[in-house]
Order: structure tokens, then C-alpha cells, then sequence
């Protein structure tokens, strides 16, 4: 049994939240400088070389990457054989975001209750989640999830006999719809099977996922290839205005689900896809 202090999580997510919203991840880094070699469009290109300064001024700077520094989504993958000690962890990692966006000077975007709309004032609470895994290390994944991009998110409650064809028309559907307010180009998170709410969780963890690893599911491999080169020939480009690059990566997450049922949710990140690691 390893034990662990909640103070060491609440320092952390606080320096995750942080540098989260400063800097890229290594893997979105590399594939932005790769999309502005990709994009054939004069003007996509333009764009793509904008959003190119815009991270290097917020990084050498120490300005936000987005104006929208997001609501903190945390997933928390606790080994088994892990105690922790301390205080509450769910008030550790709260305090942990309050900490980030506080003396982070980031801005706070959450409301206490959904029709009264208060301002909390330090972007609490977090939306968290917990996985138990074995073992005695935590994974602990920070992404702060922009609204531009997640309020284009869909769910579809497939019909079994749609099959794959079906899922993959709705995917298409949906980043088609979505056009310009996602601020592409953006990362396709996309969870099939389990149930209503399964699939959305499995579509938001599906962009914390390297946009340069694959599933290990060959068929599903084979379907983020296709689908990320369908949704680039859709022309909605860097910014909306047209182009090659609409999308960086397609992630899809599979499960198990009911005889009756095919579940699909796609939830939808703009182009800095803000996610950070730390396993203690």
C-alpha cells in the first residue's frame, strides 16, 4: 500500500491548469507545425501561420493560448493499491483548479448553477473523473475544455442495423454542422457503444489521447484514417474560411453495448485541444 498526501494532488492540478492553458501539448505542437505544411490554401495557411504566433507570443509571454481557459475536466486514474491522506480528495483537487485560475490569472467561466448563473469566481468546481486501475502510481489528466468547441459536441443514439456506415455519416454530420464555431481545426473525440452516457465519456477522453497514436483496434485504426481524411475534404478549412486542414486527429474510443442499441457521442475540441499529464 503506497500513500499519497491529497496536498501533492491539489500542487499538481495546480500547475497543470497552468501550463495547460500556456503552452501546447507535445503532440498538438507537432502536429500544428505539420498542418501549416499540409494546408494548400493560401488563406488557410495564413491562418494556420496566425494561430502559429499566437502560441508562440502566449508561450514566451505567459499569456493564455485561448481567451476561453475552460471549465477543468479532470481524470483522475487511481492505482488500487494507493491510500490517500490528508483531507477530502475531491476538495484536493477542487482547491488544486481554484489555485490554477486564481493565482493563474486565468479566466474564471464557471457558474455555480446552470439557470441562475452565478459566477463562482475561481472556476470551481471541476468536473471530475475517477478510474480505479491497478497498481500504486495516479494518473492525473487536466484538460480545460473551451465552450466554442463543446457546445458543437452531438450524442446519437444509433440504430443497430445503421452499423458502421451510420456511425461514420454521423460523425461527418456532425463536424459538417459544426462548420466554423468549433475553431477548427479541430480534434474529433468520439466514443462508440456502452450507453447514453458511456459513449460521451468515452469521446472526452478520446482527446486527451496523443493525436499521433492510433487505436489498437485495427478496424477502428482504419476508421480514424478514413474519417480524418473525409472530414479534410470537406473544404471548411483552418478558421471556417476554407482549406484542407479542418481536422488534426479523429480519436475513437470503442465499448460494449446492448443487442438494442449503438450509442455514438462526438465531442468536439478546437485547435489547441489543452491536455496535461502527471502520474505520482
Amino acid at each position: 500500500m503506497r500513500t499519497i498526501h491529497v496536498d501533492k494532488v491539489t500542487e499538481s492540478i495546480r500547475e497543470m491548469c497552468i501550463s495547460a492553458n500556456h503552452y501546447l501539448a507535445p503532440d498538438m505542437d507537432k502536429r500544428m507545425k505539420e498542418a501549416v505544411e499540409m494546408e494548400e490554401s493560401p488563406l488557410g495557411k495564413q491562418i494556420l501561420e496566425q494561430l502559429q504566433e499566437n502560441l508562440k507570443i502566449a508561450g514566451e509571454d505567459m499569456i493564455p493560448i485561448c481567451q476561453d481557459t475552460g471549465m477543468a475536466v479532470v481524470f483522475m486514474e487511481i492505482g488500487q493499491d494507493v491510500h490517500f491522506e490528508g483531507g477530502n480528495l475531491e476538495d484536493a483537487i477542487n482547491e488544486g483548479v481554484r489555485q490554477g485560475y486564481v493565482e493563474g490569472f486565468l479566466r474564471k467561466s464557471v457558474v455555480g448553477d446552470p439557470l441562475i448563473r452565478e459566477n463562482t469566481k475561481d472556476n470551481t468546481p471541476a468536473v471530475i473523473h475517477y478510474s480505479i486501475v491497478p497498481g500504486e502510481q495516479v494518473k492525473i489528466t487536466v484538460a480545460p475544455k473551451g465552450f466554442g468547441s463543446e457546445n458543437m459536441s452531438r450524442v446519437f443514439m444509433l440504430k443497430p442495423a445503421q452499423g458502421i456506415e451510420g456511425v461514420k455519416d454521423a460523425i461527418l454530420e456532425a463536424v459538417r454542422d459544426a462548420g466554423p464555431n468549433a475553431c477548427p481545426p479541430v480534434v474529433v473525440g468520439v466514443g462508440i457503444g456502452g450507453t447514453f452516457e458511456k459513449a460521451a465519456l468515452m469521446a472526452k477522453k478520446a482527446l486527451s489521447r496523443p493525436v499521433d497514436q492510433h487505436s489498437d483496434i485495427p478496424y477502428v485504426k482504419e476508421m480514424e484514417e478514413e474519417l480524418l481524411e473525409r472530414i479534410n475534404g470537406l473544404g471548411i478549412g483552418p478558421g471556417g474560411l476554407g482549406g484542407r486542414v479542418t481536422a488534426l486527429a479523429v480519436n475513437i474510443n470503442t465499448y460494449a453495448t446492448h443487442i438494442a442499441g449503438l450509442p455514438l457521442a462526438v465531442n468536439m475540441c478546437c485547435h489547441v485541444n489543452r491536455h496535461a499529464v502527471t502520474i505520482l
